[in-house]
């Protein structure tokens, strides 16, 4: 090692490449299932603030995979290891959230695949989780689909029946325009 090879910087390890897409149904004003699993209404979230829809209408799903996709074409706003924040092409403000009070982990169990101002593409993925360690830190591992803009919508409602099983990838919120 020369004098001056302890002040270069020591390269940084590439991020993990992201999985593959998946085909996905979204459209301008659908938003489709960010994973594979059963659909619940928003009021049915074991959480206040989700359930009584305080950060938006939309609905969750339990998850039977661990990877978590983007349920709309647009940008990405924000990242919080937990949670995906996204602006669609058509307007729409969505937070992908994964869990109840998962922000207590610090973003431990989470692996994400995107960062802010990234442009993404429905049923590209945007986050990997670790549903047994969520599980093994006493949360719930349902993901949000939350409208966080519902105010300049006339209505925000399921696309599919609540209870029912959805894949990745397929319509589950309808947004209807005023």
């Amino acid at each position: 090692m020369g004098l001056f090879d302890m002040f270069k910087k020591k390269a940084e390890p590439a991020a993990a490449a992201a999985p593959a897409s998946i085909s996905a149904s979204a459209g301008a004003d659908v938003l489709c299932s960010p994973v594979k699993g059963k659909v619940i209404k928003m009021a049915d979230v074991p959480d206040p603030v989700f359930g009584g829809e305080v950060l938006g209408k939309g609905c969750a799903v339990w998850p039977e995979d661990d990877l978590v996709y983007a349920p709309c074409d647009g940008k990405v706003t924000v990242t919080m290891g937990h949670a995906v924040g996204l602006q669609s092409d058509s307007g729409i403000e969505v937070l992908v959230h994964v869990g109840v009070d998962t922000v207590n982990m610090n973003g431990d169990g989470f692996e994400g695949f995107v960062k802010a101002d990234d442009v993404v593409k429905a049923g590209q993925p945007i986050l990997k989780i670790d549903r047994t360690k969520i599980a093994a830190a006493g949360y719930k591992d349902c993901v949000v689909v939350a409208v966080s803009n519902t105010a300049e919508f006339a209505d925000v409602e399921l696309a599919v029946e609540a209870e029912s099983a959805v894949a990745a990838g397929d319509a589950i919120v309808k947004v209807v325009r005023k």
